[in-house]
């Protein structure tokens, strides 16, 4: 029970004190099985089964299997099918109001990957968003961030850091394409390693002006015939199978997840460059501990500035910060006078797969 759910009221009579506690209950409780709305009796992105799961986006993070009836974005929901398999999923376009159990619950562009929702919470008048994962630049792919005006946000801090400063998206996509035809030109395969939901679409976007072939590892493919089956029209690329030759893959790029990178699977490039597509690689050396030949920092999520501009934008009272750099973030916000709390959750950011050590992170002054 934090003290600001708790009002007090003083009665004095006939030199006798009087103190009245009244316990207001918050509109979502952090809980062992996730964000849960008690009155509404849902959960947000739960990472254990529940009954109902209202789901932000199709990230592993944030979307688990086994709960009883699932409720996510139309653009979301295909991806969740493919991903979890046989569920029951009601789907909702972006800002149209549902109610459950008494709650009003909408959902809204977060601009983090396709169909990535923020998920807004009312109740008596009062209002709660939860951000999910999000970004406020647009890619051009996962739509626009929508800033929504709420009493309470609870924002995710994946790059709560300052030195995360992200450079416009044409110049990160331009250096990727010289780093590709560099390769090339010097007979060797150029592989971009890049998480299948989200980044490997961008990166599909990055390489399409350059006319080359463009070849995908399974995970990869998986997720681009779902997204080609609902109706985005994306690059062309082809499936990596145990019949694709060298002779196949001459003068081409490939596109693989950063699971992919030192495994058996990679060894059939040879010779080959490797990049990782990843905010982390904004860190001067991360590239270099890694053990790949660049790094290209094009992330999902917001960066510092963008985190602060989404915050100031809702007109929070009061923000809880979940995964990422949450110290940092919830202090700097107290110091700007916005109430902050940090919030363990059970959510880690994709991109944190490609580094083995997150203390080098936040350690790093490179």
């Amino acid at each position: 029970m934090g003290i600001s759910n708790v009002k007090i009221y003083i009665h004095i009579a006939n030199n006798d004190i009087y103190f009245l506690f009244l316990y207001h209950m918050p509109l979502i409780e952090f809980t062992d099985k996730g964000l849960y709305c008690p009155q509404g009796k849902f959960y947000i992105d739960p990472w254990r089964p529940v009954d109902k799961a209202i789901i932000t986006h199709a990230h592993s993070d944030h979307a688990k299997a086994g709960s009883a009836h699932y409720f996510c974005h139309t653009l979301t929901k295909p991806l969740l099918l493919s991903r979890l398999g046989p569920h029951t999923i009601q789907d909702s376009a972006w800002g149209v109001p549902h109610h459950i159990n008494g709650v009003q619950v909408s959902l809204h562009p977060s601009g983090h990957i396709i169909g990535a929702a923020q998920i807004r919470v009312e109740y008596k008048g009062e209002i709660w968003v939860c951000s999910g994962d999000y970004k406020t630049k647009n890619d051009g792919i996962s739509g626009a961030f929508e800033p929504i005006n709420c009493h309470t946000f609870i924002t995710e801090s994946t790059f709560g850091l300052p030195i995360y400063n992200w450079l416009p998206q044409h110049s990160i996509y331009e250096s990727m394409r010289q780093w590709v035809l560099k390769n090339i030109a010097q007979q060797k395969n150029a592989i971009l390693l890049a998480y299948s939901l989200g980044k490997a679409q961008r990166v599909l976007e990055a390489l399409a002006p350059l006319d080359i072939p463009i070849w995908v590892h399974g995970a990869i493919w998986n997720t681009h015939e779902v997204l080609l089956a609902n109706g985005f029209a994306l690059p062309t690329v082809k499936k990596i199978t145990p019949e694709t030759t060298k002779q196949d893959l001459k003068n081409a790029v490939i596109i693989a997840p950063p699971s992919a990178d030192g495994t058996s699977w990679m060894k059939r490039f040879t010779p080959y460059a490797t990049a990782i597509c990843s905010g982390w690689m904004q860190v001067r050396g991360n590239s270099r501990r890694n053990n790949v030949d660049a790094g290209f920092a094009l992330s999902d999520h917001a960066d510092w500035k963008g985190l602060l501009s989404a915050i100031q934008q809702t007109g929070a009272e009061k923000v809880f910060v979940t995964h990422g750099f949450q110290s940092v973030l919830s202090r700097y916000l107290n110091e700007q006078g916005i109430e902050a709390a940090e919030v363990k959750t059970a959510y880690g950011s994709e991109e944190e797969t490609v580094l083995t050590n997150l203390t080098d992170i936040a350690n790093a002054g490179e």
